[in-house]
C-alpha cells in the first residue's frame, strides 16, 4: 500500500471523523444480521490519519487492558494492517469483540486530545477493522507461548475474564484448561449479547487464536456440581484456579404477578435466542414465545440487547419502562440511538408496580406508575420518587425484566473459604486478584457484581499476572512480572 504523506497537525483535526455505514433501520429490525458494516481499507487509514501521535497518549491510559493505541493507528495509517493486528495481539487476543461492545466513548475515546476540539479518534472502529481484515485475510497471528513451565492452571469460566486470564497465563508458558458448564464457550460474549452486535464466527475465530495458542476448552463442564474448586486443586492435578464465572444469576423485582407466564428474566430471554437459537425454532429445539406487545423492564445495555432481539421477531410493540430520564439510562449512547430507529417505545420516569395475568396465568398487562427525580442516590444519580395517582396498565403478552444481575453462588457455595460479600460478590486482592483462599484468583463480574466486557478483561490482566507471579515464587521459576519489568526500567 501507497504511504500516505506526512500531515501536520492543523491538517489532521480538519479531517471529519469517519462513520462506519449499517443496515437501515427498517430492513435491521426484521433480521439478526450485524449492524453495522466496518470500515474499509481506505476509509480505515483516512480515519487512522486523524491521530495526532501525541508524546503521551492518554488513549492508551484510558484502555483497561492498555493497548499501544497510538502505535497500531500509525501502522493503519501506513497501510501495514498485518502489523497493526500483531501489535494489538501483543496486549488484547480479543480485539474484533472488543471493537464489537466496548464502551469506547468512556475509555480511550473519552480522553483522546481530539475530542476537546471536535470528535475523538474512532479507535473502536478500527480496532474492529484490523481484527476483521486479519481474519479476512486468512493468516491470523498467534501471540508467541513461552517454553512450558511444568504448571497446570483450571479456568472457570469462558466468557471475556476467563478468556483473557487463558491468554496472559498460556503465553507464559503455563498449561491452561478452560471449564465451561455450557455446551460452547463464550459465556456472556455469546449468551448475553445479540449476533446483530456481536456475530458468532467473530467469538470462534477468537477463540479458536487461544486453542492454537494450548488452551484447552472442555464445555458442560460445572464446576461446583461435576467437580470442585478444592478437586481441581487437590485431586486434578492443577496448580492453580482461576474464578471468572460472572454474574449470571437475574434480578427479580419481587413485584405482584411476577410469577406469571410469559415473563422473562432477561438472562433467560437472551440464552433461549443467542446461545440456543430459539429464532429458529422449530428448525432448533429450543422454543421462545414472543406476543404482539413485548415489555421490557430496565434502561442498560442489557435491556437494549433484550428490546431488540424482541423487535426481530415482529411484535406490534415494544415498550421499554425505565424509572428514570434517557440521561440518566446506563445504555450505551449507540445502542440506545439504534434501539429508537429501530422503532422501540421507550417511556422515561416510569416503573412497574405489578403484572396482571388472564385466567390462564399468561401476562396480559402491566400497571406502570410515574416517577420523578429526586435526590441523588449511592450511585450519583438522582433517585427516582413515586408520583401518586399516576398508574396506567398497558396491555402487554409478554415481558422481559432486565434490572441487573448478581453472582451465581455455585462455586463460592461449594468452596466456603472463599470469602464474599453480603451479595455473594468474591473478595479478591486488588492487585494481584487472589481469593481469600490460597491459590484461587478471580476477576470480571464475579467480583464486581456486573461491568463491562473490557473491564473484565482488564481485571483478569492483573489477576493473571498475580498468578503467574504466584505461580514463580512457587515453584521457584524466575523473576515475577512486576520485578522484571522493574529491573528493566531501571537498567
Amino acid at each position: 500500500m501507497d504511504t500516505p504523506k506526512k500531515l501536520t497537525p492543523k491538517e489532521r483535526i480538519k479531517i471529519p471523523r469517519q462513520h462506519m455505514p449499517e443496515q437501515a433501520a427498517e430492513a435491521r429490525r426484521r433480521n439478526f444480521l450485524e449492524v453495522p458494516f466496518g470500515f474499509d481499507v481506505e476509509t480505515a487509514r483516512r480515519e487512522a490519519s486523524r491521530c495526532l501521535e501525541c508524546l503521551k497518549p492518554t488513549c492508551m491510559d484510558g484502555c483497561p487492558v492498555q493497548i499501544d493505541i497510538r502505535a497500531f493507528v500509525k501502522l493503519v495509517t501506513e497501510g501495514d494492517i498485518a502489523g497493526a493486528a500483531r501489535k494489538i495481539k501483543e496486549t488484547n487476543v480479543l480485539p474484533a469483540i472488543c471493537g464489537r461492545v466496548c464502551p469506547q466513548e468512556e475509555q480511550c475515546e473519552k480522553v483522546c486530545v481530539l475530542g476537546k476540539k471536535g470528535e475523538p479518534l474512532a479507535i473502536g472502529a478500527l480496532e474492529r477493522f484490523v481484527a476483521d481484515w486479519e481474519r479476512a485475510s486468512g493468516e491470523v497471528t498467534v501471540p508467541a507461548v513461552a517454553p512450558p513451565t511444568g504448571c497446570r492452571v483450571a479456568i472457570v469460566g469462558s466468557g471475556p475474564a476467563g478468556l483473557t486470564a487463558a491468554f496472559e497465563l498460556a503465553r507464559r508458558g503455563h498449561k491452561v484448561t478452560i471449564f465451561e458448564a455450557l455446551h460452547r464457550p463464550g459465556g456472556v460474549l455469546f449468551y448475553g449479547i445479540p449476533r446483530f452486535r456481536l456475530p458468532a464466527e467473530v467469538i470462534d475465530a477468537e477463540i479458536s487464536c487461544l486453542e492454537k495458542m494450548g488452551v484447552e476448552i472442555v464445555c458442560n463442564a460445572v464446576v461446583g456440581k461435576l467437580v470442585s474448586v478444592d478437586e481441581l486443586l487437590e485431586e486434578e492435578g492443577f496448580d492453580a484456579v482461576f474464578l471468572g464465572t460472572g454474574a449470571g444469576l437475574p434480578w427479580f423485582t419481587g413485584l405482584p404477578g411476577e410469577n406469571l407466564n410469559g415473563i422473562y428474566s432477561a438472562n433467560e430471554w437472551l440464552t433461549r435466542i443467542n446461545l440456543m437459537r430459539a429464532d429458529r425454532f422449530p428448525q432448533q429445539a429450543t422454543p421462545v414465545r414472543c406476543g404482539k406487545r413485548v415489555a421490557v423492564i430496565g434502561g442498560g445495555n442489557t435491556a437494549m440487547d433484550a428490546a431488540r432481539t424482541s423487535l426481530r421477531f415482529g411484535p406490534d410493540k415494544v415498550y421499554v419502562f425505565y424509572r428514570r430520564t434517557r440521561a440518566e439510562a446506563p445504555a450505551r449512547k449507540e445502542e440506545l440511538e439504534h434501539a429508537i430507529g429501530e422503532g422501540v417505545e421507550f417511556h422515561w420516569l416510569t416503573a412497574p408496580v405489578r403484572f396482571i395475568g388472564d385466567e390462564n396465568y399468561f401476562v396480559k398487562q402491566i400497571e406502570i406508575q410515574r416517577r420523578e427525580l429526586g435526590e441523588p442516590d449511592a450511585s450519583g444519580r438522582r433517585r427516582p420518587v413515586p408520583v401518586e395517582g399516576s398508574n396506567e396498565t398497558f396491555d402487554v403478552d409478554t415481558v422481559v425484566l432486565a434490572v441487573g444481575f448478581g453472582v451465581n453462588p455455585l462455586v463460592t457455595s461449594t468452596t466456603p473459604d472463599i470469602k464474599t460479600d453480603k451479595r455473594g460478590v468474591v473478595q479478591v486482592d486488588p492487585a494481584t486478584g487472589m481469593t481469600s483462599k490460597i491459590g484461587v484468583f478471580a476477576a470480571g463480574d464475579v467480583i464486581t457484581g456486573g461491568a463491562t466486557v473490557i473491564l473484565a478483561m482488564g481485571q483478569a490482566k492483573t489477576a493473571a499476572v498475580g498468578l503467574h507471579n504466584w505461580l514463580v515464587r512457587r515453584k521457584g521459576l524466575g523473576m515475577p512480572v512486576e520485578e522484571m519489568n522493574h529491573a528493566a526500567a531501571t537498567a
